[in-house]
Order: structure tokens, then sequence, then C-alpha cells
């Protein structure tokens, strides 16, 4: 297995290679169509035009023949590294990108080829390549009504997501409206001791599939059961918080909808991705939040829920740990954090201003702005 550290930025992961690649999309896609600025489609050259560009010339085509079959992309910080765009560069050279942790506290921000942004929380970054396969792990926590907005949102710039795009684990657990409320209530509880959560139900969700009164979202091939299950685990959260609030009998009709769209969308993933893996494909897995928010590994209590390090990967996907053949660890040349906890190398005043407002350091997910720091060459290692 083959580790590399990315310093500065995503691109640098890879070093001219992945630069020249980033400035080379445009071709790299020319068969897709997609949006302009203005939000229409935009027309793919012809097949004589992609001929007469002829083959893309990569410089360091040695890196690029380095990586592995099997290619995870993790935080190495705090998150905000830039792991989405750099998923988005290799995911030209993949058939499959994946989630395999975390939920829609996650946000990672792409371009397209005319500088459209996309910011993603639980669609894979790998989206704007159609050639590419994206698939929602076992270990994500799934909001439903979020994913779909996020793929109406794609949909209204020209990237069409079908079942071939797009595939979500039937083993995945979902989270509800429930589990927001649950997670606000329980962060007026700490008080001034506050984890400083993105308040999206993460925790709460997963501590729902660690108890076991989880509802995964091949339950919603039974609603019968489904509905059960929902009013079992809303019974469950009213006895604990005397002020929750939530209109179950609302959800389980809602979800009767969200259910019917859901459905061409749900497989066995982890016999999905093994199978291609035996048939030759390649897999690039797109990590969430970061090493140091690490669940067992990272500053605890002010951490994430979920293990965003590659034994979280391994038990996220269903992918043994022999199969992965190259860990890219990616940071930036400073360091940024979302949330309360320890922050050894925390900048104040006028060059922590500085720095956030060149990195536009401002939470993808809440909009919140990033506490900012030095470079914490011990913490990396």
């Amino acid at each position: 297995m083959s580790c590399t550290m990315a310093a500065a930025s995503a691109a640098s992961c890879l070093g001219p290679a992945a630069a020249a690649l980033q400035g080379q999309k445009l071709r790299q896609r020319s068969v897709r169509p997609g949006a302009g600025r203005g939000g229409g489609a935009r027309q793919a050259p012809s097949a004589k035009a992609v001929a007469e560009a002829g083959p893309v010339a990569r410089p360091n085509q040695a890196e690029w023949n380095s990586l592995g079959s099997v290619c995870a992309v993790l935080g190495s910080q705090w998150g905000d590294e830039g792991k989405g765009k750099l998923v988005d560069i290799l995911a030209q050279e993949y058939d499959i990108v994946a989630r395999c942790q975390g939920g829609a506290n996650a946000g990672h921000t792409i371009y397209d080829d005319n500088g459209v942004k996309y910011a993603l929380h639980l669609v894979p970054s790998g989206i704007l390549n159609e050639k590419c396969l994206c698939l929602v792990g076992n270990g994500v926590v799934v909001h439903l009504p979020a994913m779909f907005e996020e793929l109406d949102t794609l949909d209204k710039a020209g990237v069409k997501v079908d079942s071939t795009r797009l595939v979500v684990s039937d083993r995945a657990h979902m989270l509800f409206d429930l589990h927001k409320e649950v997670d606000g209530l329980r962060e007026a509880e700490l008080s001034g001791n506050k984890i400083g959560t993105t308040k999206r139900g993460i925790g709460p969700a997963y501590a729902s599939k660690a108890t076991r009164n989880g509802i995964r979202v091949g339950d919603l091939r039974n609603p019968e059961k489904f509905a059960v299950q929902l009013r079992a685990l809303a019974a469950d959260a009213a006895a604990r918080f005397p002020g929750f609030e939530y209109d179950v009998e609302a959800e389980i009709v809602a979800y009767k909808t969200y259910a019917a769209r859901i459905m061409p969308f749900i497989t066995d993933t982890v016999h999905l991705v093994n199978e291609q893996h035996k048939a030759g494909k390649r897999v690039l897995v797109e990590g969430a939040n970061a090493t140091m928010l690490d669940l067992d590994f990272g500053t605890y209590p002010y951490v994430t829920s979920s293990n965003p390090s590659l034994g979280g990967v391994c038990a996220g996907l269903g992918l043994a740990p022999s199969k992965f053949q190259t860990v890219i660890g990616v940071a930036k040349a400073y360091t940024t954090r979302v949330g309360e906890g320890p922050y050894p190398t925390e900048l104040f005043g006028d060059m922590a201003d500085l720095l956030r407002e060149k990195g536009f350091e401002y939470g993808t997910t809440t909009g919140r702005p990033r506490r900012i720091g030095w470079l914490d060459v011990g913490g990396g290692q």
C-alpha cells in the first residue's frame, strides 16, 4: 500500500501531474454535456473535434500510473483540506467513486469545466464524470430529503443522475428530522461544554445505529415495518427529551414519497463493489471529515461520530484492507477547524482574518467562519 501526503493544496497531491490534469479537465470531459454559467445545457463537441484534439498529454505519467486500483482520499487535519476537489480530478481515472462514512455534515465544493460551483454533502464528488458510478456506502447516514435536494440542484444544472450513475447501500442508516431535533436538544444540555456540531443530526443518527433501533435504507421496502420502527424511534426520543417535538405521522406519510423515489437507487453495495473490483474496475474512496476528528483517534470528545481514517473506510464500504493499494492524505499549508475543541496552533486577529478571507474559509455545510491556525506538523504525523 502506498501512502501519499498532499500538502498546500489538493492538486499538489500528485505534484505537477494533478495540476496539469486540473487544467485539462475540459478536454477530459469533452463528451459530457454540462451546465454553463447561465444554467443552459452545453453542447458536446463532435466526435471529429474530439478526435482532432488528440489524446490528452500528461506530464509525470509515472505518478498517475502509480495510483492503485483502489485508492482512498482522506483528510489528515480537521477537515476542509480540499478532498472533494482532488476526488473530482482523480475521478477521471476511476470507475467508481464511493462515500463510506459521515453524512450531510461533510461539505465538498467542486467546479465544472465552466466554473460552475457545486456544493455536495451526500452525493460523491465524482458525479461530474458521467462514466463514473457514484456509490453511497453502508457506513454513511443518509438524510433522504437532503440527498434529493442535491440531486434536484444537479438536475437543474444539467447533470442528470439516475440509478446508472448513483447507488445507495441498503445497509446505510437513515437520518431523520428527529435526529436533528435531538442534536439541538443535546447541544443545549451541554451548555458551556458544547461540542459545536453542525446540528445536522449526525451524532444522534449514529447513536441510533449503535443502540440498534436505527432504520436502514433497505427497510423502506416494507412500509408497514418502517412505520412501526419510526414510531418507536420517535417515542424513544420523546422519553429522553421533555422538549422534543416531532410529527411522526406526517413524517411517515412523507417517506412514502421518498421511498418511491429512492427505490431504484437502492442496492447491496457491498456485493456490488466487491464484484466490480473482482472484474478489474477501479475504486476511488472519498473520505469525509478528517483524521483529527476521528471518533477514536481525534480530539475526543470534540470529534465527529464516525471513523474518517482508513479503518472506517473498510468497514463503511465493505472492502477488505488488503485491497487498498493507495492512500492519499490531504493537507493544506495552514489548518482550519469548525466547532469547539483544542486547536494548538490557532491564530487570532488580523492574520487569521486575512487567511480566512483569502482562503474563503467558511463552512460549506453551515456557512460558519472556520477557525484558522498554522500548519500543525506534529498533529499531521
